[in-house]
């Protein structure tokens, strides 16, 4: 092996450079073009879209349990809906600004290990939080806010792995087969966390359980996950990393990431909002309609919403991100703006019947669940389709940027303020504390949900007019002979024009 080379398992911890097999190791086990470019076998790079996976999975139940105990932990706090949208306000904020640090990073080392360092810290704050006194409130909002920035070095690189592994319709298959974590992750954080509270009669315990999951998960990053050569796979010419401020630039001019971003922020603050209000607002509704009880126990609230709710979600994403793949798959023979379209149908067939679930809730339970379930499947049409748009308009070397500037945005402007917006505007729509104006504060502020999703189907609308010019300038890109590339030199990068390199 030559001095320039780094073996699989000798590749520093800030190096860029790929852990690709060796030759004599991948020889026998190439069995296409793709894992030839990428220097990982076809059985790994399966391997490795399951380990990411399953760690996708972890990374939306652990965000999500919290809501699956959120009456509970109301009781236990005796904080108002303001303070509880906080909880998942302070951990979106804190993604969402450490997202394009990881991105910025992703885009020039080593993948893996900054994967690796990021779960295994997420892991250690999840299991600190779940030991908050009664007292301290703020010490909870203080380790939600740090479990994010464990998620952010995640959530950022790990489609960019997988974009590096594949390409055209497997990658979208291997996209989707990832975005099925979202909701399955989702619902099962719903479903752990509402069953262990009720198994021990403490909520605290619904968060203990992620953290040893999480450190199987770093386990498994370090001795099965190699990081694939960037880019290879697509069979285009060699691309140098640019600076950042190129990268945020060029992204900026992209039609296509620009608006399809707006589109996904509608349905991070929907989604945002329904993930944290939407058992809470069901379990008001059954108290209101007397169903229910109201809590007693200011550790325990007997409610079995979050569970209903963790298994509609479940099944509707599972439904909605296949449904929405294989559509888009069939619309693709007949148009190249399939995706967008897809997505903007996604979001407007959910809009009416996110409003009939909210109206209908104090009238039939039934019907409730019915257009909830239909609602959140139109929703879950475009989580594989958005990050597959993404990752074709734009070019390998600015991808993890490219993750990470539309997280903030769509955090931004989405689920970072969208609870905690839903919790005032309950709060100040709140006449009485009454267990009516409690259910009927929270019913109108959930309404603004619908609207948010028509707005954001006629951003993919827009998208669509785009989508065709922006894939093509990106699978045809040639930096230009001004623009500036990072050149590692002993350690350090530095700024050159690409012509003194070819020069």
């Amino acid at each position: 092996m030559s001095l320039g080379q780094h073996s699989s398992d000798s590749a520093p911890l800030f190096s860029s450079d790929s852990e690709a097999e060796a030759p004599e190791e991948a020889a026998g086990r190439r069995g296409g073009g793709e894992e030839a470019a990428s220097g990982v076998s076809g059985v790994r790079a399966r391997l490795i879209v399951c380990i990411l996976c399953y760690i996708n999975l972890l990374n939306y139940m652990d965000r999500f349990t919290v809501a699956g105990v959120l009456p509970d932990i109301e009781n236990y706090f005796q904080i108002d809906d303001g303070k509880s949208g906080l909880l998942q306000t302070v951990f979106i904020c804190s993604y969402m600004v450490l997202a394009p640090v990881f991105g910025y990073l992703g885009d020039r080392y080593n993948r893996k290990y900054i994967m690796c360092g990021g779960i295994a810290f997420w892991s250690v704050v999840t299991l600190a939080s779940s030991f908050t006194p009664q007292q301290h409130f703020w010490a909870l909002l203080l380790t939600r806010g740090l479990v994010g920035v464990g998620e952010a070095s995640y959530s950022t690189i790990a489609p960019t792995i997988i974009a590096d592994l594949y390409v055209k319709e497997k990658r979208t298959s291997m996209l989707s087969v990832f975005y099925f974590a979202i909701p399955v992750g989702s619902g099962l954080g719903y479903i752990v966390g509402s069953q262990v509270s009720a198994v021990a009669q403490d909520w605290h315990w619904a968060l203990r359980v992620t953290p040893a999951l999480g450190l199987i998960a770093v386990l498994l990053l370090l001795f099965v996950v190699r990081e694939p050569k960037r880019g290879a796979v697509e069979a285009r010419a060699e691309l140098h990393q640019t600076s950042w401020l190129t990268d945020l630039r060029a992204l900026s001019r992209n039609r296509s990431f620009v608006l399809s971003t707006l589109g996904f922020t509608a349905v991070a603050f929907v989604t945002g909002s329904l993930a944290l209000w939407a058992p809470t607002f069901l379990f008001r509704a059954a108290v209101f309609s007397g169903q229910k009880a109201p809590c007693a126990d200011e550790a325990h609230c007997a409610s079995s919403e979050s569970l209903i709710f963790g298994i509609i979600t479940v099944i509707t994403g599972v439904l909605g991100v296949f449904s929405g793949v294989q559509v888009s798959r069939h619309l693709r023979r007949k148009t190249p703006r399939a995706d967008p379209y897809v997505c903007a149908a996604g979001l407007l067939l959910s809009a009416p019947f996110l409003y009939l679930a909210i109206v209908f809730a104090q009238g039939s339970t039934a019907a409730t669940y019915v257009f909830i379930f239909l609602g959140e499947t139109f929703l879950s049409m475009n989580w594989a389709i958005v990050a597959d748009i993404l990752l074709y308009v734009v070019v390998p070397t600015r991808r993890s940027t490219a993750e990470a500037l539309q997280i903030v945005v769509s955090h931004l402007l989405g689920d970072a303020g969208s609870p905690y917006m839903i919790g005032v505007l309950s709060d100040s729509l709140r006449r009485s504390d009454s267990f009516l104006w409690r259910f009927r504060s929270l019913q109108l502020s959930l309404l603004l949900c619908s609207f948010v999703a028509v707005v954001g189907g006629a951003f993919f609308l827009a998208t669509a007019l785009f989508v065709e010019s922006d894939r093509t300038r990106a699978e045809s890109h040639v930096p230009a002979a001004d623009e500036p590339i990072v050149v590692p030199k002993s350690g350090r990068s530095t700024r050159v024009p690409v012509s003194s390199v070819l020069i």
